[in-house]
C-alpha cells in the first residue's frame, strides 16, 4: 500500500488567524481592522476624560502611472519601502497601517491639535519624498495627507475616517504634497464642490452649458476677423458659475472631453452663420493635449457639423503642452495638417516660452493681458511687448493682444505693430444671437457674405 505524497496540513492557531486577518500581507503593516480596533481602544481608555487624538491618511501622488510604467513588482517594492520608512519614523505609541492600494493611515494618540497634526504631516511628507531605489533606477514620489482629530471630527471610527478622507480629498484637489486637517468649514467646502460637480455633470448631459463669442479685430481698422468661443454656465440653483471654476473641475474629475466636445459642436454650428472669412477660436485643455484621440475627435466634430477646419483656430497654453510634450506635438501636427491653426495662449506667463516656440509649430501668439493692461504705465511691459512683436515678425507668427480695455491701449499696440486685438474695448462675450446682431451692425457687406 502506497503512502500519500500529500503534505500533512499544519494546524493554524487562533492567534495566527487573527494576526493574518489584521495584517497587510504585502508590507506586514496592520490593516483597516487593526486601525479600527486601536481607535476603539484609545477611545475606551479615555472615556472618562476624552482627550483628543489624531488619525491621518497618506495617499501617494501619481503612484498609478509609475506602477503602470515600471510594472506591479516595482510598485510593490515602492510600497514596501514606504512602509519601512513609515514604521521607522512614527512616534512611540502610534500606529501605521496600509489600506487598499497606495493609501496608508496613522493613529497618533499624542497629537492633540491642528498645528501638531500639520507638523506631523510635514515630517512624513519629507520622509516619503526621498528617492526610491528600484535597482537600476530611482523614482521620486510625493504624498498628500488628510487628518482628523477626535472628538471634533467624529467619535466613532467610521466618522473619524470619513473626516480624514474628506480632508484628503481637499488636499488632492489643491495639488500634490498638500496637507489638510479636517474642519467643519472644509467639510462645507467639499460638500459644495460635490454639489457643483453633480450639477455640472447634469448640465453637460442636458446640454445646458452655453457658448458666448468675443470679437477679435484687426487693430489697423478695428475690423472683426474672428471670434473666440467662451463657455458660460448659468445654473437654475447655483446661478452664474465662472468658467474659471467649472472648467478646471471638469478637467480634474475626468469629463472635460464631454464638455469640450459639446462646446465645440455648438460653437462650430453657430459659426456657420458668420461670413466665411471669419475664424473661430476655441480653447483646448491640458487634459485634451495628453489624449492621443483629441485630433480625431476635433476633426470628427467639424466633419459632422460641416465646418471648414481652415476656419478653426485652437488655443493652447504653454502649461498644457508641458504636461505630455510628445503627445501634444503629435496632436498639434495632425490638426495643422488638416488645416486647423494653432495659437499659443497667455504668451509670456510660462517658464520656457522661447523653448516652446522652437519645439512646437504655432501659427499665432496671444500676448497675455497682464502685459497689455500695463502697456501705458509700465515701461517694462511696453518693452516686453515690443520684443514679442519683433520676435514674432521674424518667426512669421501672427499676434493678438488680449485684454484691451480702452482706446489708448489699442492705439499704443497698433503703433507698436501689433496686428490683432481682443478685449472689452471691442466687445464683451455675447451669445450666438447677439453675435449675429453685432456682425450686422459692425461688419461691412455682411449680408452679401454670410454663408448659405
Amino acid at each position: 500500500m502506497m503512502m500519500s505524497a500529500e503534505m500533512p496540513l499544519v494546524p493554524v492557531s487562533q492567534n495566527e488567524l487573527q494576526t493574518m486577518a489584521y495584517t497587510d500581507p504585502l508590507t506586514g503593516l496592520g490593516n483597516r481592522y487593526r486601525m479600527r480596533d486601536r481607535i476603539a481602544q484609545i477611545a475606551e481608555e479615555r472615556a472618562s476624560d476624552p482627550a483628543p487624538f489624531t488619525i491621518g491618511i497618506a495617499n501617494l501622488d501619481s503612484f498609478k502611472p509609475i506602477n503602470d510604467l515600471f510594472g506591479s513588482s516595482a510598485g510593490d517594492e515602492i510600497l514596501c519601502q514606504v512602509a519601512h520608512r513609515l514604521k521607522a519614523c512614527i512616534p512611540d505609541g502610534a500606529l501605521v497601517t496600509r489600506h487598499d492600494g497606495d493609501e496608508f493611515a496613522f493613529v497618533l494618540p499624542l497629537v492633540f491639535e491642528r498645528a501638531s497634526a500639520e507638523k506631523f504631516g510635514q515630517m512624513i511628507r519629507e520622509v516619503l519624498s526621498a528617492p526610491y531605489d528600484l535597482g537600476d533606477r530611482n523614482v521620486r514620489l510625493s504624498a498628500s495627507f488628510g487628518l482628523s482629530i477626535y472628538p471634533f471630527a467624529g467619535e466613532e471610527f467610521e466618522e473619524l475616517l470619513k473626516s480624514a478622507e474628506t480632508a484628503l480629498y481637499r488636499s488632492k484637489r489643491r495639488g500634490r504634497g498638500q496637507i489638510t486637517v479636517y474642519s467643519r468649514e472644509i467639510a462645507q467646502e467639499m460638500k459644495r464642490a460635490t454639489q457643483l460637480e453633480q450639477a455640472l455633470r447634469n448640465a453637460i448631459i442636458s446640454d445646458a452649458i452655453e457658448v458666448h463669442f468675443q470679437p477679435i479685430v484687426a487693430l489697423a481698422n478695428s475690423q472683426v476677423v474672428g471670434f473666440e468661443a467662451l463657455a458660460r454656465w448659468n445654473d437654475p440653483d447655483l446661478g452664474f458659475v465662472s468658467p474659471g471654476v467649472f472648467v478646471p473641475l471638469a478637467e480634474e474629475r475626468g469629463f472635460i472631453d464631454a464638455l469640450s466636445e459639446a462646446l465645440l459642436r455648438k460653437a462650430a454650428e453657430a459659426a456657420l452663420s458668420w461670413p466665411r472669412e471669419l475664424f473661430l477660436s476655441f480653447n483646448l485643455s491640458s487634459a485634451q493635449l495628453m489624449d492621443p484621440g483629441t485630433s480625431s475627435s476635433v476633426l470628427s466634430i467639424l466633419g459632422r457639423v460641416g465646418f471648414d477646419p481652415h476656419r478653426l483656430e485652437l488655443e493652447i497654453t504653454e502649461t498644457a503642452v508641458m504636461g505630455s510634450a510628445d503627445t501634444a506635438n503629435r496632436i498639434i501636427a495632425d490638426l495643422r495638417q488638416a488645416g486647423v491653426r494653432i495659437a499659443l495662449d497667455d504668451f509670456g506667463t510660462g517658464q520656457s516660452s522661447l523653448g516652446r516656440l522652437r519645439d512646437f509649430m504655432f501659427d499665432k501668439i496671444k500676448i497675455d493681458r497682464a502685459f497689455v493692461s500695463r502697456i501705458n504705465s509700465d515701461r517694462a511691459s511696453e518693452h516686453i511687448i515690443k520684443a514679442i512683436l519683433t520676435m514674432c515678425e521674424g518667426l512669421d507668427l501672427e499676434v493678438v493682444a488680449e485684454g484691451i480695455e480702452d482706446y489708448s491701449e489699442a492705439v499704443k499696440l497698433r503703433s507698436l505693430g501689433c496686428g490683432m486685438g481682443q478685449g472689452y474695448h471691442f466687445g464683451k462675450p455675447a451669445d450666438g444671437i447677439a453675435t449675429l446682431r453685432f456682425l450686422h451692425e459692425n461688419y461691412y457687406d455682411t449680408s452679401d457674405r454670410v454663408s448659405a
